[in-house]
């Protein structure tokens, strides 16, 4: 009996938050496109981007010190900030025309306030802090930070971490109201249940095993039922691959040359969570401290407010672990099967250079949970083991490459590798991420679509005002959509928050 196949315009593999944000705005470009999306989970968003994986912040350097480095003359460097600020109100806007053309019913679904702060200690960071604050301050996309050394300032704004502090050394803090807690695991399950509406085909318990192009250029999936284990080949002339830490082995069987040469190295993380009521509604804010020494950028140390569910509780870490799964709900063989003749320099050459990072992840793995509890007392002082619960986050992968720093290069950001032809694209890395999901999928429609430019672009700038536009080089434009954005998705300081201040079940 022959292979069930079936023919489509565009196939994304995976039910993430960049499938769903890359989905969508493909159904409102051309709406006629038949799409089909692959995963091999029972439902959307149970990886990387569900809200049990991940922070929740809404990335825009408002508070992140890693995307603000001091340079060797003492100066701020804010450039990567800038990016990640635009990038963000990228998905702002886009989320805004979801919310005006009632394709989102309630943005506090996903979205909720939340001050973003950054936190130090010491004389020497408070310096650095200092600095950040003025380098940003002065920049239009970061109107609102506050700064204080004061405790008495501190305590009106984060008394959870204030409370019996010995004041043995300079402390201090900057403040923006304007952060948010974004719910991705419900972002993306909104979106996908809109791409359901719109005749999208969900492929549920699905797994992607093979992949190759077919002689008219285009690309023949083999995919296999979970359950069953009946196959189908499905044929697209477009392939997204957007499955996370499993994107690598899917982009390296697709035998593009883009993808020669990419190893990856898999983190995992660990948050302690506190749910109890009286300890939740003493703090209200995302506090970002400064990264230990050889610590990869996604284990910086914060303290955040969460939504999940309409209920509320904090969130302290991330620790950083190790498994060799590429994926939360992956194979402990993931990280050996990724090794591959055309990448086994690069990746012996990156073992040589991340022994530190290799020997931190290790003292992190065998961490006791009282160890633990002392880095979260760094932050709240008074905190007590019985009020805090481990629980295991999501797996994230970071790119392995030869740049011009040499051979074997650890990537900490977000990267898209795509064929010459933009018949297929890949999006690997990890942080800022789901963030910034429009953006990047936007570069991707771009590279793989450039033939549609001209008759696309309107529907864009539709949907997304500051598209093509620098904000920084337009700051009225910058006020015009943070407001109009606060405004459509509940942001606006008029507006009541509705969320109950209960324990998660």
């Amino acid at each position: 009996m022959s292979d069930r196949k079936t023919k489509t315009d565009v196939i994304l593999i995976g039910a993430g938050i960049m499938s769903a944000t890359l989905g969508s705005l493909l159904k409102e470009l051309v709406p006629d496109w038949e799409i089909t999306v692959i995963e091999r989970r029972e439902n959307a968003g149970e990886e990387s981007s569900n809200e049990w994986n991940n922070a929740g912040t809404g990335h825009s350097s408002l508070c992140e010190l890693n995307y603000t480095v001091e340079q060797p003359d003492g100066s701020i460097n804010i450039s990567k900030a800038i990016k990640v600020n635009e990038e963000y109100q990228v998905s702002k806007q886009f989320w805004s025309y979801l919310v005006n053309s009632k394709l989102i019913r309630n943005p506090r679904d996903f979205i909720v306030p939340v001050p973003h702060m950054s936190f130090v200690q010491g004389k020497q960071d408070v310096a650095y802090l200092k600095k950040r604050f003025e380098a940003l301050s002065n920049n239009p996309l970061f109107q609102g930070m506050e700064f204080s050394n004061d405790p008495e300032k501190l305590m009106e704004w984060i008394p959870l971490m204030m409370k019996d502090r010995t004041l043995n050394e300079p402390i201090a803090a900057t403040r923006i109201e304007s952060g948010t807690d974004v719910n991705f695991g419900a972002l993306t399950r909104i979106l996908f249940d809109h791409l359901k509406s719109k005749n999208v085909d969900l492929k549920f318990k699905h797994n992607v095993d093979d992949i190759k192009r077919t002689n008219d250029d285009s690309w023949e999936l083999k995919v296999r039922n979970v359950d069953s284990g009946t196959v189908e080949r499905h044929t697209a002339k477009f392939v997204f691959i957007g499955g996370g830490g499993g994107s690598l082995h899917l982009l390296q069987k697709s035998g593009i040359p883009e993808g020669k040469g990419i190893g990856g190295f898999p983190v995992s993380g660990l948050f302690m969570v506190c749910q109890k009521p009286d300890i939740v509604a003493q703090h209200r804010a995302k506090v970002y401290g400064k990264a230990a020494i050889g610590a990869p950028p996604m284990s910086v140390p914060h303290l955040d407010t969460r939504f999940i569910d309409k209920k509320e509780s904090l969130f302290f870490g991330p620790f950083a672990g190790f498994s060799p799964k590429f994926l939360k709900f992956g194979s402990m063989f993931d990280l050996l099967t990724s090794v591959k003749p055309h990448n086994l320099v690069t990746m012996m050459a990156a073992g040589v250079k991340n022994v530190p990072l290799t020997t931190y992840l290790i003292k992190q793995v065998m961490l006791s949970k009282e160890k633990r509890m002392e880095a979260l007392q760094e932050f709240v002082p008074n905190a007590k083991g019985e009020d805090w619960d481990l629980l295991l986050a999501g797996q994230r992968v970071q790119i392995i490459k030869d740049t011009d720093a040499g051979k074997g290069t650890l990537q900490f950001g977000t990267e898209v590798i795509s064929a010459a032809d933009g018949s297929i694209a890949a999006l690997l890395g990890a942080s800022p991420g789901a963030s910034t999901a429009v953006s990047v999928m936007l570069e991707i429609i771009k590279k793989c679509f450039p033939q549609h430019k001209k008759a696309w672009e309107p529907k864009i700038k539709e949907m997304i005002p500051s598209y093509g536009v620098s904000l920084l080089k337009n700051p009225e434009l910058i006020h015009e959509i943070e407001t109009s954005t606060a405004r459509t998705l509940g942001l606006s300081e008029n507006v009541p928050v509705q969320i109950a201040r209960r324990t998660v079940s």
